[in-house]
């Protein structure tokens, strides 16, 4: 039998349409185009059924023949999303209040399919985490409410079924699959205590005891949080807004590996600054991570989260692991070039470097053969435009909005795991009349005066760093013990972690603040005794700011330590007074 044939949903100013499938990418002959200015749309998880709200309905229809199965009188809906298992319809209005209805009206809204029948109206004021999650199954939905997780059962949402009570959980992200659910909850940290991130299988939910697995942290103002598709793992990528080293303006990130079985980890990366992307291989066994100042690095993570591959440095700050999950893309999107390095990931060898400018929508088609490019507005206002590739780096379909149009939304129908079956990587890019467009070599800016001469080394901007197989036995690593292997790889984190440490990366003071080197001495205040006190007033400091990081790690501090962590303030006073006096 013959795979299915994918649908592309395009949405813009011009209304909305449905393509049938790369290649060719055809107008989809049982769908009428909608030429009304859409609000939105969406597929059901499993493709089946397509919604789009068109500024005076929502109306959904099967995806395969257009038929219609219901329509909804809902002119400002602004959001839609199907239940796992299309039971239900969610619509999201934008909150608003009026005279005859001070106190707002209930703007998500819960639909049973096919019958139409209102289910449930709630208040749901801001759109973050706006849709209710569902377990595979419909068994469990989970949903925010003040702070606090609201459980129902079998989609009666008359009752709250379970709630898990904690001290303003920020947000959470519910399992993929089927029983038993788990849920990872973020708590951030308050009055010096420290941001924490926690799992939970339903229905145990009471007291820290109850958790699967805990992992806490200072540096946090927000989290996302990621689950791989079997379930037994989450990374955590914490981050604050402000760097206080002044190297970034992306503030600071850690990432953080959580797995059910109770094992907790701090990711570590070979290079500093911010944390751009993370993405989970399909098989659920390693993760990649793009991270480090520009040029960024690419590490892929086993689940001991030992670096496997590392691909070096490159102008890049996305991964996209193919559905399959045996191509990985890394690119680099937004105020970077549009270059795209294609990987088998079996073999860790590259198979093309297309180049997409000015791309703000990447996805994979489910075939795990094509992907989609597109440009975007509000993003973009000019050159909006979509492209179907072929992953060697053909572009099969090309699409340029009209003068004065615009281009909002381009999205793949999902079909249910195991719908395509991975076929052989290809490293010949497939025949194509648009032709494959390659990035081109990157070389460091010359002024006109020095352009006749010839190139130098000491020309380039940075040096690159090339890809390097880090799994043993692979590059010559046989004959290394376990212990002999790890060493190298501290010294050679510790070496990467020194050549980090540039000139340009620290903010310009003037002669008057000079910062004064490690190997001088601190300035004196002209008592000796003075100095004996904040010497020691000092080294109390550290040893508070050594003990927190071992609290944020997850060990227990005992009385005594603690006392010592609660006298922080008064310290940081004592300092103070003795320094301006």
């Amino acid at each position: 039998m013959a795979p299915p044939v994918p649908l592309l949903a395009v949405r813009g100013s011009d209304g909305t349409s449905l393509l049938r499938g790369p290649p060719e990418c055809e107008q989809h002959s049982a769908f009428q185009r909608d030429d009304r200015v859409s609000r939105c749309l969406t597929f059901s998880r499993d493709g089946t059924l397509f919604g789009w709200c068109n500024g005076q309905n929502v109306s959904v229809v099967k995806s395969s023949d257009g038929s219609v199965v219901t329509t909804f009188d809902l002119p400002k809906t602004s959001l839609l999303d199907f239940s796992p298992l299309n039971n239900i319809l969610v619509t999201w209005q934008p909150y608003s209040k009026s005279a005859d209805s001070p106190q707002g009206d209930a703007n998500l809204q819960l639909w049973e399919l096919p019958t139409g029948r209102l289910v449930k109206a709630l208040f749901q004021k801001k759109v973050e985490s706006w849709c209710p999650s569902w377990s595979e199954d419909e068994k469990i939905s989970v949903r925010s409410v003040n702070n606090e997780l609201h459980f129902y059962e079998n989609n009666d949402f008359n009752s709250i079924a379970n709630k898990l009570h904690m001290q303003k959980v920020s947000d959470f992200a519910l399992s993929p699959g089927g029983q038993p659910s788990k849920v990872a909850v973020y708590v951030p940290g308050s009055k010096g205590a420290p941001s924490f991130v926690r799992l939970y299988q339903y229905p145990v939910l009471g007291g820290p005891t109850a958790a699967l697995a805990n992992k806490s942290f200072f540096k946090a103002d927000r989290v996302t949080m990621l689950w791989n598709r079997k379930a037994s793992a989450v990374l955590v990528t914490a981050s604050t807004e402000v760097d206080k080293t002044g190297a970034s303006y992306y503030g600071e990130q850690t990432l953080h590996y959580l797995a059910v079985n109770g094992e907790t980890a701090v990711v570590q990366l070979s290079k500093n600054g911010p944390i751009y992307d993370v993405a989970w291989s399909p098989s659920s066994a390693e993760f990649c991570a793009v991270y480090g100042f520009m040029p960024a690095k690419a590490t892929v993570f086993n689940l001991k989260c030992d670096p496997v591959f590392d691909f070096g440095t490159g102008p890049r700050n996305a991964a996209y692991y193919s559905p399959q999950g045996h191509i990985l893309v890394l690119a680099g999107f937004g105020n970077l070039r549009g270059q795209m390095e294609v990987w088998d990931v079996k073999k860790y060898k590259q198979v093309a470097k297309p180049q997409a400018p000015d791309t703000t929508h990447f996805s994979w088609c489910p075939d795990g053969e094509h992907v989609a490019t597109a440009t975007c507005s509000p993003r973009l206002r000019v050159s909006n435009g979509y492209k179907i590739w072929h992953y060697t780096g053909s572009v099969l379909h090309k699409w340029d909005v009209a003068a004065g149009s615009e281009l909002w939304e381009v999205r793949w129908q999902p079909f249910p795991d195991g719908s395509f079956p991975e076929r052989a990587v290809k490293y010949q890019a497939v025949p194509s009349q648009l032709g494959t467009t390659q990035a081109p070599p990157t070389q460091a800016y010359r002024p006109p005066a020095l352009r006749h001469l010839p190139a130098t080394p000491s020309s380039k901007l940075h040096d690159d760093e090339p890809p390097q197989d880090l799994r043993p036995g692979v590059s010559g690593e046989k004959n290394i013990s376990k212990s002999a292997l790890k060493n190298q790889k501290k010294r050679e984190a510790k070496k990467a972690a020194k050549q980090e440490v540039k000139p340009q990366l620290q903010p310009e003071l003037p002669l008057d603040h000079a910062p004064v080197s490690n190997s001088q001495s601190e300035a004196s205040s002209g008592d000796p005794e003075m100095d004996k006190k904040i010497k020691n007033l000092k080294k109390k400091l550290k040893a508070i700011e050594e003990l927190k990081e071992q609290q944020a790690a997850g060990k227990v501090l005992q009385k005594n330590q603690l006392e010592k962590v609660q006298k922080e303030e008064q310290l940081l006073k004592e300092l103070q007074e003795l320094q301006i006096g």
